[in-house]
């Protein structure tokens, strides 16, 4: 945990006094997590006379002297704050993630270069080992997984995951995790937020993992395009090479070829459905293993929410009832600013969602208690929470803690939703949340504050400052001071905010990121 200051120094919220303001930077608060990225040179926003009257020419300015190859984002912010309490470090795989792989990907408030992945070389994947992958459509599988595995921590060279030009950051606030990952060299940015719940095991689990899966489906898919366009005889030689970059079908998808195009993107889409799959797989096949002496490991689950982005491709997967909101100005019609939603919200407040559950169990008086499945959980789709999903697993809690009348599981499913979108210069940002941000704000609410707050503070942190302005209307909703809302302890606070986690990307073309830093 590394303390920070809630405030920059350059941040200013007019709708609060400053005494109050004061109180909160001399409080006890800290963020769990506070990172930053930015490129060489961008530019930000610019506001006419109306507060949110917004013409096409006064839009976020991209660098037209560049290319769009790497001009995916301009910068991003990261931020969480916790409220709940739990374990520092996790105990499942025998402790390798929570005391040695964690603590390698984990920098709370920086990027780091990786040069390898140090959960796919120190890691044996459970369902792996047990002959069980998830798919095994060609041969290609089973070739490149042992290829990949020996190596990825020794091969040089530009791929996305060992290449010297990938950096991290990463870390956990109470329950929840997040992880961003940049290639400068290639355009690429994967961000995850992973909401954990009934403990951190899960989005822990997600966070070794999660990245490594998706890139390894990403080569796959490379691998397949190649084939499919000649460039390899036969699948053993296309994998006894250096791993490359999907550079090939980069070109390809940005080309005028439009059907190839979307059916890149549809793969995409694909790999991240898949790594999720596999991720699910080998982590219940892990708790099975580990539930006689942590019974508990059953009911742990997360929420799933991972942002891909590549030039003008926004590739989004969710699980659960975490955000991405895309703010844009239309260009035609009306020139206002407008958060769409790119994901859905799977829990029992989503009407869709409860008459699915309803429809999937139709002889069942007690599928839904209290407002909660079985009495237990609200969401309705999410990684883990194994004995929901599966009956041998719920037979391992005792009592209380079991469920009862568990007659025809799955209650909670896992099967995400998956969308892309094609970024236009309407689109100026997306901000990713937990669902304890939007506990507070709404869709429109937030991106309204990301803009203002930049148009006032061109270098200033928009994912801490959304935490602050979610910290301070907490306060006042519970009749407190700020000052007195973050002396209460974490575990005691839930009562007044849930673990709220961050990222705010700033879309548009810019020069490579060169340098990390704390600060925007």
């Amino acid at each position: 945990m590394v303390d920070e200051e809630l405030f920059d120094k350059s941040s200013n919220d007019h709708s609060i006094s400053s005494e109050e303001e004061d109180m909160l930077v001399r409080s006890y608060s800290n963020l769990n997590v506070s990172f930053g990225y930015h490129c060489n040179s961008y530019q930000c926003f610019s506001l006419d006379t109306d507060e949110y009257d917004i013409s096409p020419n006064k839009r976020l300015e991209t660098n037209t002297m560049m290319t769009s190859q790497n001009g995916s984002f301009t910068c991003l912010s990261g931020a969480a704050i916790s409220a709940n309490f739990t374990l520092a470090n996790t105990n499942i795989c025998k402790g390798l993630i929570g005391e040695e792989i964690l603590p390698e990907l984990d920098s709370p408030n920086s990027f780091r270069k990786i040069v390898s992945s140090p959960s796919m070389s120190r890691l044996d994947l459970l369902s792996t080992s047990q002959g069980s992958p998830v798919s095994t459509e060609s041969s290609i599988f089973e070739i490149s997984k042992n290829i990949w595995r020996s190596s990825a921590p020794t091969t040089v060279s530009s791929n996305f995951l060992t290449s010297t030009e990938i950096k991290m950051a990463g870390g956990a606030a109470g329950e929840d995790r997040v992880q961003a990952v940049c290639s400068e060299k290639n355009g690429w940015l994967i961000c995850g937020i992973y909401d954990g719940f009934n403990g951190r095991d899960a989005a822990d689990f997600l966070a070794v993992t999660l990245y490594d899966n998706i890139v390894y489906y990403l080569y796959l898919l490379e691998c397949r395009i190649k084939q499919e366009n000649g460039l390899y005889g036969s699948p053993e030689s296309s994998l006894n090479g250096v791993k490359s970059e999907l550079t090939l079908a980069m070109r390809f998808a940005e080309n005028e070829d439009v059907k190839f195009s979307e059916t890149f993107r549809a793969g995409v889409l694909k790999c991240l459905t898949t790594a999720v799959e596999q991720a699910e797989n080998d982590f219940l096949c892990m708790v099975e293993q580990e539930m006689d002496d942590r019974p508990d490991l059953v009911s742990v689950g997360s929420c799933v929410l991972v942002v891909l982005l590549h030039g003008t491709d926004l590739c989004i997967l969710n699980l659960g009832d975490s955000r991405a909101v895309l703010a844009s100005v239309p260009s035609s019609g009306m020139d206002k600013l407008k958060a769409v939603q790119l994901t859905e919200i799977h829990s029992l407040e989503n009407p869709l969602e409860y008459q699915k559950l309803l429809a999937d169990h139709p002889n069942e008086p007690s599928v839904v208690m209290g407002n909660k499945i079985k009495g237990k959980l609200k969401v309705t789709r999410a990684f883990g929470v194994g004995y929901l999903k599966q009956k041998k697993l719920n037979d391992a809690l005792m009592g209380i803690l079991r469920v009862r009348n568990l007659c025809s599981p799955p209650y909670v499913y896992t099967n995400p939703h998956t969308v892309s979108h094609k970024v236009t210069e309407d689109d100026l940002f997306v901000v990713l949340g937990s669902d304890g941000l939007f506990d507070f704000f709404s869709n429109d609410e937030v991106v309204q504050l990301v803009y203002q707050f930049m148009h006032d503070n061109p270098i200033g942190d928009p994912a801490k400052y959304l935490i602050e302005q979610l910290l301070l209307k907490a306060a006042k909703e519970a009749a407190l001071t700020a000052e007195e809302l973050m002396r209460i302890p974490v575990g005691s606070r839930r009562k007044y905010h849930d673990d709220v986690t961050v990222i705010v990307i700033i879309l548009g073309n810019a020069q490579r990121t060169m340098t990390a830093s704390t600060s925007l």
